[in-house]
């Protein structure tokens, strides 16, 4: 994929259309899927060639936009900007998939990237993937958003998967309605403690994360 590079914003800018108007991002099945893969195992990684990178992600301070109210000279924004597809992660530290659940991060209020690639392959214990729906599930404790190479799907007013869910809740994005082997899925997840404003004294660390299948 091509590397993208953050610019950061320094005016303010209206929706591409109007915020209502835009479809609703794909929402995954409620129906129990045709087969799981646990991305937090080994085994479950290895079955998409992932290798999970994870880094500690600051707020910065920056200069407010141009056209703000002249009383406000800076606000804040946070590095790096992991989401973007091709972002070089080759110096983070490696997480095996199976220590996805350790605590990470300083406590209080705390920001995490984790980053992996998914290759879809052609079967999976017998499994055939070829043409199947598949649907990511990953739930953080406390609150996450889940880029999926290099997009966020949401929409204001609508149920949006990729944005925060609620106080330990799963997003469920779909990655395709037919996926075929050799597909592949630049993941981005951006852990955020939370409350913010009640800043909890406990770490970053992912609950579950899965690929769902259906027929």
């Amino acid at each position: 994929m091509p590397t993208n590079r953050y610019t950061r914003p320094t005016v303010s800018a209206a929706p591409a259309g109007p915020p209502l108007l835009m479809p609703q991002p794909p929402i995954a099945p409620l129906i129990p899927p045709a087969y799981v893969v646990d991305l937090m195992t080994v085994e479950g990684s290895a079955v998409f060639g992932a290798r999970w990178k994870a880094m500690q992600a600051k707020i910065v301070e920056c200069p407010a936009l141009s056209d703000s109210m002249p009383e406000f000279k800076t606000t804040y924004d946070i590095e790096p900007h992991a989401e973007l597809t091709g972002f070089d992660d080759s110096s983070w530290p490696e997480v095996a998939a199976d220590d996805l659940g350790a605590r990470r991060g300083g406590g209080m209020v705390s920001f995490f990237w984790f980053r992996a690639t998914l290759t879809i392959p052609a079967r999976v214990a017998g499994f055939d993937i070829a043409g199947a729906k598949a649907a990511l599930t990953v739930n953080v404790d406390d609150y996450a958003e889940v880029w999926v190479n290099g997009v966020l799907p949401r929409a204001a007013g609508r149920p949006s998967p990729a944005a925060i869910q609620g106080f330990n809740m799963p997003n469920r994005l779909v990655l395709g309605d037919t996926v075929a082997p050799g597909d592949k899925f630049e993941i981005a997840v951006f852990a955020i403690n939370g409350p913010i404003s009640a800043a909890p004294a406990n770490f970053l660390w992912f609950r579950e994360a899965k690929v769902e299948f259906w027929r």
